[in-house]
This record gives structure tokens, sequence and C-alpha cells, in this order.
């Protein structure tokens, strides 16, 4: 039992310091750091009593030499000064080591072998950057305009080496033309994602663990060999119990873990990079990764695809033709589609050289006019338009596949991206700039009349049309456009601009003489006809007329009331500039700061005059009254003083 009285004892002693220092600081400092430093002060005071007794002459040779009160008194004293500098401690941890950004024991050990695994796939990754020469380009050491085709050549290497997750980062940056260099953008552009294929065994078992029954069950045959292999999926052509053709899209085994775990990677550069680089904070690199990780997030998840299938199909207008899902045999890691017949666009060279030239421009007219309709008239768009994922059949018929990347705009975009559309067609700088403002994330101290004719010089420059697939200098001088102007583009609309751009380069494969600009105007102006014909604009005004009809109806009598006040001298102004519990709640915790800096100050000021005042009482020879009341005065200035700044420095 003593045993147990003597080991409670120094951990009760600490848990009672550990809870009056984080009162004393007025911060949640942690509880393990705050009892660790308990027990450092309990195993202190001893000592530091002792020897601050023996120094001020109070307790020599083991016998008091003065008064049982005074004793006391520097017995506390030192016990209070070990306490401060206790606290002391604490916030010189809470100002360099916050509370929270290390993880608890019991969360380290758990996590010991997820960050054990992270760690070598982080030591591989540099490896590769290393092995490419991009290394000494993470801390800035290099200039980045010096030799900027051999870094897209490096960069694109390391990304293709890295793996599925790097290289779909790199196909993702090559469509944000806003936000890197052209250069940059046309060599992450040749980007693939084909891969190796799995072995049938350990596909086969990943069908029927998401079916829940044997292939036999659900298939009257399942082809063994892929039709596509990707680094993430599978496509495997099979025949339904009834013999429709279909394809199952699968998952690779493995695939989700090494993602989640690059993509983990991926987040923690990205936010190294903004914190250790001026490129990375211009970029705003944290905020491109975390969107990069919530669109392969989605990807993954086929359910996802599912419902953006459901969507593109509702506003489909037999122009172009997709896959039907059968959801009884789908789940988030299969897709049993029906198949298409047809030829990738980038497989299909043979097939289209074999067209005349003005069907291949039909073709790309049809498919751009469906775009183009997804995008300002529906809102749902296939956000992924590279040529593997549209299919050609020999008839002239188009197809598209892959839905893991869908985009949506919400009424007011597309009216924006509409009218940017239709004045670019009229030549109409001022209506294309407010029409861009309109639509993007507007940047401080924006110079409207600048980009007001930067617009107009850019709209002058490509306001005949060209042909031979060039047009896709317009969406390139656009994008710097909106870069070199600040303009921060939101998820959606950075969405819509990559879906253009990739669907420029597939265009340009389909009919190379097609002018994709010529073509864009003269569907836009179209469409926006239809949008602005009377019926539309009679009908739209309809139903916002019937949103506002009660506030109509009540609005005579609300005027007649106004009236009466103001003829009365009834109207008056009431302002209550603190109002808001937020409001208040600032000002009180300013002035608590600013009134503990001057108690603080003040307590020290007036403890050093003590401290250092020649009169007063002797309470023992070598030690004045005032001097200890001084020294007791100062302990309440550092305590005062160690929360203020723990006020000062505390991170919400």
């Amino acid at each position: 039992m003593p045993d147990v009285f003597a080991f409670g004892a120094p951990v009760f002693n600490a848990l009672l310091v550990a809870l009056i220092a984080r009162r004393a600081l007025g911060v949640p400092v942690g509880w393990p750091r705050s009892i660790v430093m308990g027990l450092f002060m309990g195993a202190a005071v001893s000592w530091a009593t002792v020897s601050i007794s023996e120094l001020t002459g109070v307790y020599v040779d083991g016998q008091a030499k003065a008064p049982l009160g005074v004793l006391v008194a520097v017995i506390a004293l030192v016990t209070a000064w070990v306490f401060v500098i206790g606290l002391i401690i604490l916030v010189l941890l809470e100002l360099f080591v916050p509370t929270g950004t290390l993880p608890s024991p019991s969360r380290f050990l758990r996590s010991w072998k997820a960050r054990r695994s992270r760690a070598r796939r982080y030591a591989q990754v540099m490896r590769i950057a290393a092995k490419h020469g991009l290394s000494g380009y993470f801390g800035g050491r290099r200039r980045a305009h010096e030799g900027q085709a051999a870094i897209a050549r490096s960069l694109r290497d390391a990304l293709n080496e890295g793996g599925v997750t790097f290289v779909k980062l790199g196909q993702m940056l090559s469509t944000r033309r806003d936000l890197i260099p052209e250069v940059f953008a046309d060599r992450l552009a040749t980007l693939q994602t084909r891969a190796e294929p799995e072995p049938w065994p350990q596909i086969e078992r990943a069908v029927e663990e998401e079916l829940g029954a044997s292939l036999g069950e659900v298939f009257r045959t399942v082809d063994s060999s892929p039709l596509a292999s990707a680094s993430v999926a599978q496509v495997h052509a099979a025949r339904l119990l009834d013999g429709t053709p279909v394809v199952l899209k699968v998952q690779r085994p493995g695939a989700r873990r090494q993602v989640t775990s690059d993509v983990e990677i991926i987040l923690r550069l990205a936010r190294w990079l903004e914190r250790a680089t001026p490129w990375g904070r211009s970029l705003r690199v944290s905020r491109l990764a975390e969107g990069f990780a919530t669109s392969l997030e989605e990807e993954l998840d086929y359910t996802v695809e599912l419902h953006n299938l459901r969507g593109i199909t509702a506003t489909l207008d037999g122009g172009v033709r997709v896959p039907t899902v059968h959801e009884k045999h789908s789940t988030a890691r299969l897709l049993v589609m029906d198949r298409l017949e047809g030829t990738p666009v980038g497989d299909a060279g043979a097939l289209l050289g074999a067209l005349p030239a003005a069907t291949r421009e039909e073709i790309a007219e049809r498919l751009l006019s469906e775009i183009l309709r997804q995008l300002v008239r529906t809102g749902v768009f296939h956000a992924d338009l590279h040529p593997g994922n549209i299919l050609l059949t020999a008839d002239g018929g188009l197809g598209l596949l892959d839905f893991g990347s869908v985009g949506r705009l919400d009424q007011p975009t597309r009216n924006a991206l509409g009218m940017l559309l239709l004045a670019i067609d009229r030549n109409d700088a001022i209506g294309a700039t407010d029409s861009l403002i309109e639509m993007l994330d507007r940047p401080e101290g924006l110079a409207e009349r600048d980009l007001e004719r930067e617009i107009g010089q850019l709209m002058v420059r490509y306001r005949t049309g060209f042909g031979g697939g060039g047009s896709s200098g317009m969406f390139a001088a656009l994008f710097k456009l909106i870069h070199a102007y600040g303009f921060a583009v939101p998820p959606q609309i950075a969405g819509a601009f990559r879906a253009l751009a990739a669907l420029d380069g597939t265009l340009a494969l389909i009919s190379p003489d097609f002018d994709v600009v010529e073509a864009a105007r003269r569907q836009s102006r179209e469409m926006m006809r239809e949008a602005t014909a009377p019926e539309a604009v009679r009908a739209d005004l309809e139903s916002r007329v019937a949103g506002y009809l009660p506030v109509l109806q009540r609005l005579p009598r609300r005027i007649n009331k106004l009236a009466e006040d103001l003829e009365n001298g009834r109207i008056s102004l009431n302002i209550r500039p603190l109002s808001d519990e937020r409001d208040r709640r600032f000002l009180t915790g300013l002035v608590q700061q600013v009134v503990v800096a001057i108690l603080a100050a003040a307590a020290t000021l007036g403890a050093i005059v003590l401290i250092a005042a020649d009169v007063g009482p002797m309470v023992i020879p070598g030690l004045r009254l005032f001097g200890l009341v001084g020294f007791a005065l100062l302990l309440v200035g550092f305590v005062l003083a160690l929360r203020s700044l723990a006020l000062v420095f505390r991170r919400p």
C-alpha cells in the first residue's frame, strides 16, 4: 500500500500542476506535455527549495535560521518560480510545436505501419525526381524559365515512372494552361495510362467478389484478354446470360490503396512547395492538389461514374451515343455496360482516312455541337474528351466513353459562358470582359480597362478564324490572359476549359482542316438565339415575376406606410455596431489581451523597483521585506506576460 501512495502522490501532483498550468495560460495546452511538465516541476521544487533556502540563509545545515512565516514564504516563492519556469517551457513548446501538430502515442503506434510504407514511397518518389534531374527545382535553387523544354520532358518522364496517380496528375496539369507554361502543357499531354494487363485469375476473383457470385451465374462468356488495360482499371468483353454483348470495367486489385497513399504524398508535397517556393505560392499548388485529390477519389468510385452517365444520358439529343449501364451488376469497383461498337478516335486513323473531307468535317461539327450544347444549355458535360474516350463507328456515328470525370455548371455560369461566346462572335470586348468577370472569381485590384483592351486584341487576332488545327492558340491565349490578371478559376470552370482544350486536339484528329473558332461562333450564335427567342425570354420573365408577385402585392402598402412615417417624423436610424456576438467577442478578447499586457508590464516594473530598493525592514540578515515582495510581484508579472504571449501565438 505505501508503494501505491508513493507512486500516486507524484502523479496526482503532476495532474494538479498540469490543470493549474492550463488555467494560468488560458489556452488548451495538450495534457501529455502538461503532465510531463508537472512531473518535472515536482522533481525540481525540492532541489530548488533547498538550494535557494541555503543561499538566502533561511535554512542552513538542516536547521531553519528564520521565522516559520519567512521560511514558508521563501518555499512558496521558490515553488512558484519553478512553476513559472515550467510555464515558460510550455509557452515555447506551444510556439514552435503547437498542440495537435504531433500525433498522440496511441495514434502514433497505430499508424506506424502506414507511415513506414508512406516513407518508403516518399523516398521512392524523391529518387525518381532526382533521377530525372528535378530535385533542384523543389527548393527554388534553379530558375524554371531556363531550358523549359528539357524540364518539361524530365517532368513528363518522372511522372510516367511514378505510376498511375502521378500520371493522372500530369494529365490534369496538361489541361490547366492557365497555370503552367505552354511547353509543359504540351509535353504532359502525351502522358498515357496504359499498363501491362493484370493476370486474369486476379481480375476474375475481383469481379466475383463484386458480383457476390461466380462468373457463370451472371455471364454466358467472358473474354480473359482485355480490350483495354489502364493503370487503374481493365476492360473485358463479355455476354450476359441472354446473349447481350457487354463490357466489364473492373478496378485493379490494390489500385485504390496505391492511389490513396500517393495522393497523401502529393498533398504533403503541395503544402511544402507552397511554403518553400515562390512559384508554389503563386500557383496555389495546395488548392490545385486538393481539387485533384477530390476528382481522383470520384474516379475511383464507379457509383459516381454511374450517376454521371445518368446525367449525360438525360441531356443527349441523339447526335452522340453513350453506353447503358446494367445497374444490378454494377458496384463501386465494377461497371457492366452495353458494348458500343466502334474505334477510338486516337486509333481510327485508317478509318478516318477513308472518309471524304466533308464527312470528317460534319462529324467534327456534330461532336462540337454536342459538347457546346452540354456546356451552354444543359450544364452537364463530359470533362475528359481525349481521343481515347470518343468512339467512331464505320458509318460515321459517335459515342462517348469513360464518365469518371463529368462537370456541372449552374445556370448563371452557363449564361455567362454563353454570353462570352456570343460577345466573341460579335467582337464585343466590353461584353466579353463582363462575362469573364461574372464567370470567374474576380481578383482584387483588377484593371478592367486593361483587361478589356487585351480581350479586344485577342478577338481581333482570331476574328477571321483559321484551319489546320491551329485554334488551340486561342484557348492558350485565353488561359494566359486569365492567369496574367490573377483570376482564380473555380473547379467547374476549369473543368469546362479542360474539356474544350481536350476537345480541340480530338477535333484536329477527326478533321485537320476543321475551324474550331468559326464553328464555335456559329453554333454559339444559334444556341444564344434560341435562348433569347421571344418565347424563351417571355417564359423566363413569367417565372421570375411569379417569384416576385408576393412582394409586388405588398409594395403599395409598404410605400404608403413609409410616406406616412416620413410625414409624421417617425423614421429613425438605429446603428448598433456591436450587435453581432462575433464583434463583441473579438473586441472583448482584444481588450483582455491589452489589459493583461499592461498589468504584466506594471507588475514587472513595480517588482524591479522593490527588488532594487535599499530600504525597508529586514526579514533576516541579507533579505529585505521589499525584496521578498518584489520577487512575488515579479512572479505575477511573468505569469501575466506568459498568458499574454500564449494568447497572442494561439492558433485557431
